[in-house]
């Protein structure tokens, strides 16, 4: 724990002018990122008694070793330069709202031959029109199969397009009437772009327009006794009503505005935005975040903006944003707000009518929104610091670990022998720094060394690391025996790049390491620590059997209540590097996985295969059966029987796996069961869907 005073900047060193500051750590981490009319004025008041700090600023100062801050000339270009440090150092203490869903649109690609409807995610791309943000994905699918009735647009994929455009055959959507089929020329490209404009426009707000022009073509249709036609007429009529009570009016004056509600407590702050296009609402989203220092309400809505769009311009930008309190000062974020719109942007906090009635939803949503959010333990900053405070006085460190590594062995009678190491930075998974090991040579046949030799790799990367950016005084480097310890670093699976000059995630060493493991793994970690000459790190390790934590050196564990927040803490570490290590070890696994004979066997589903396989218990023993034996599996007939016989006859026997420390033959495993850190069979963790951003 630093003191402020050692790293405060001398008087008249601050400028008075405006500026956005950086607080860094001992390792160079950016920590906090603000900005300030007054540098000076900003600045100072960091550097104050610690005792007159909000609790979480003066966490925040203690944390950092250095400040520093870039010269603006107006608050404006301070607002900006703040949103892209933010983006780019994802700072620890700053505000960060963390969506809680990805939210769909519904996209026309207009910047193609034939526009497609579809339901997008992630970065807009230009030359697509969105509609949205939608809630769910099925409720734009709902809506665009109501409107392609009247408005039947193609939306088929690339592919499917040109398959049906090369056999002349189109899709059932054209069969049905709900695709005008332009990939096999039924409608010329300039009537489809006409088609997909007309969808946009009722899609924006337009509709009465459309509803008018089909009435006055069924009473057409009626008076010259198509009556058919007048039906089918009719029927659009009704689709298009119902697309439009999906989104009932909630503004008379098809205003386009974005309605922002703040719910807080002292801890945490819930928003909610209403996307409200042609007076109708049209999306809705929600944000959670940790105030981490001392927040106006009004600060909260100035980060949610930047949020919301620091990342658009045009259109995606309303002509008016409704707030429940305006930040200070309201003219710079007004002025940047127009320069992301290029048009003029009002900023204001609704007083009364349907926009305050309108506000009042959004609140109440916001509350719901962070009532909800209360529920779910893991994210609550209150018990995350509670369990860190747990482990620190339990481990007897000297502060709680802010950042906490942990490392699981993975492997199949010590094949595909692989390791895992997760990151969790104050409680929360920080899954952009995860890594993973592949273990080669005699190691692999031992967890315990297996553990030592992925210890020894991570932190001797760690001594490279630190090496590079300078911290090692002038001619001093880590030596253990006489010799370099960062001699033979290994390269390490996805260890990211350092072209831009940054130290690598590497340099940040962490504060706790967790093994997955008992007293044996506990003591390999704490080994490889000590030959790299590393003594500031704690280790301990979590024992799946009796959930025990061991420290190095002792020979009685650590016991942990049930209840405690600690010990759910670290679980949960374990349980998530557990989790990554099996899902890489089942992808190598799968890698070399050879397909069954029974593949081969003409008219064998998937079920009289498992049956087969539970029956005898492995193709081995399946092979050496009589077609008589093989009848007695139900379902499977004389002439069946004969077939598979035949195939296994045919098919190679695999030469046995041989255990090259004993010479032993490695009996067939289970293909789903995997063998972790402590010996037991496991089964793979529970799917995750952000399981994209791992690397």
């Amino acid at each position: 724990m630093a003191d402020p005073s050692s790293y405060r900047p001398r008087p008249g060193e601050i400028p008075d002018s405006p500026g956005v500051y950086r607080f860094r750590d001992e390792h160079r981490r950016v920590i906090y990122v603000g900005k300030a009319k007054s540098l000076r004025q900003r600045l100072a008041n960091y550097f104050q008694d610690l005792a007159n700090l909000h609790p979480r600023t003066r966490t925040m100062v203690t944390t950092a070793a250095s400040v520093e801050w870039t010269v603006v000339s107006t608050e404006v270009e301070a607002l900006q330069l703040e949103y892209s440090w933010i983006k780019e150092y994802d700072p620890r203490f700053n505000v960060k709202y963390r969506d809680d869903k990805s939210y769909p649109y519904l996209a026309v690609t207009m910047n193609e031959e034939f526009p497609r409807v579809q339901v997008m995610r992630g970065h807009k791309k230009k030359g697509v029109r969105y509609f949205g943000p939608y809630g769910h994905a099925w409720a734009i699918r709902d809506t665009v199969d109501l409107l392609l009735r009247v408005f039947p647009v193609r939306t088929c994929s690339a592919g499917v397009f040109k398959n049906a455009a090369r056999t002349g055959r189109p899709c059932l959507l054209g069969y049905i009437g709900k695709c005008s089929a332009p990939c096999v020329g039924r409608i010329s490209p300039e009537d489809h772009q006409e088609l997909a404009e007309e969808f946009c426009d009722f899609m924006a707000g337009r509709t009465g327009t459309y509803l008018r022009r089909l009435e006055k073509q069924m009473m057409v249709a009626a008076e010259e006794m198509e009556y058919e036609r007048a039906a089918r007429l009719r029927d659009d009529i009704g689709a298009l009503k119902k697309a439009m009570e999906k989104s009932a009016v909630v503004l008379a004056d098809a205003t386009d505005a974005d309605l922002i509600a703040v719910a807080e407590d002292e801890l945490e702050a819930a928003v909610q935005i209403f996307h409200v296009r042609g007076g109708r609402v049209r999306g809705q989203r929600g944000w959670v975040t940790d105030k981490v220092e001392d927040v106006t309400t009004g600060a909260l809505v100035e980060h949610a903006l930047q949020q919301l769009y620091g990342e658009e311009t045009g259109d995606a930008v309303p002509k008016e944003v409704l707030v429940p309190a305006l930040p200070e000062p309201v003219e710079p974020v007004q002025e940047w707000l127009t320069g992301r719109r290029g048009a003029n942007v009002s900023l204001r906090i609704p007083q009364r009518g349907d926009k305050k009635a309108l506000m009042e939803t959004v609140e109440r949503n916001a509350q719901q929104g962070l009532a909800l959010h209360k529920t779910k333990r893991a994210s609550d900053l209150t018990t995350r610091s509670r369990a860190l405070e747990e482990i620190a006085e339990a481990l007897d460190l000297d502060s709680a670990p802010l950042r906490i590594e942990c490392y699981d062995i993975s492997h199949l009678q010590g094949d595909d022998v692989v390791a895992s190491m997760v990151v969790f930075e104050d409680g929360l998974q920080r899954k952009s720094e995860y890594r993973r090991f592949q273990i080669k040579g005699f190691a692999g046949q031992d967890d315990v060394r297996s553990m030592h030799e992925v210890i020894g790799r991570r932190f001797r990367r760690y001594l490279a690391e630190k090496e590079k950016t300078g911290e090692w005084a002038d001619g001093d480097e880590a030596t253990a025996g006489g010799e370099s310890l960062l001699a033979g670093t290994d390269e390490i699976t996805n260890s990211l790049k350092d072209d831009d000059g940054r130290p690598r995630k590497f340099a940040y060493p962490p504060q706790l390491v967790v093994v997955d493991g008992g007293q044996p793994q506990v003591a390999a970690a704490q080994r490889a620590l000590d030959e790299l000459g590393i003594d500031d790190i704690a280790v301990c390790g979590l024992a799946k059997r009796l959930e025990e934590v061991w420290v190095p050196g002792e020979d009685d564990p650590v016991v942990l209540p049930r209840t405690s927040e600690g010990l759910y803490l670290l679980q949960r570490v374990r349980d998530e590097a557990h989790r990554f290590a099996i899902t890489y070890q089942r992808t190598k696994r799968a890698k070399r996985f050879r397909a069954s004979p029974l593949d081969d066997v003409p008219g064998l589903g998937e079920t009289r295969k498992q049956a087969l396989i539970k029956h005898f218990g492995s193709v081995k023993k399946l092979r050496s059966a009589t077609i008589e034996q093989i009848q007695e599996v139900p379902g499977i007939g004389r002439k069946t029987a004969e077939t598979i016989a035949a195939a296994l006859a045919r098919a190679v026997p695999a030469a046995p796996a041989v255990n090259t420390a004993t010479g032993e033959i490695i009996e067939d495993e289970e293909p789903d069961t995997t063998v972790g850190s402590s010996g037991e069979p496991v089964t793979a963790g529970l799917p995750d869907e952000r399981r994209g951003q791992e690397t």
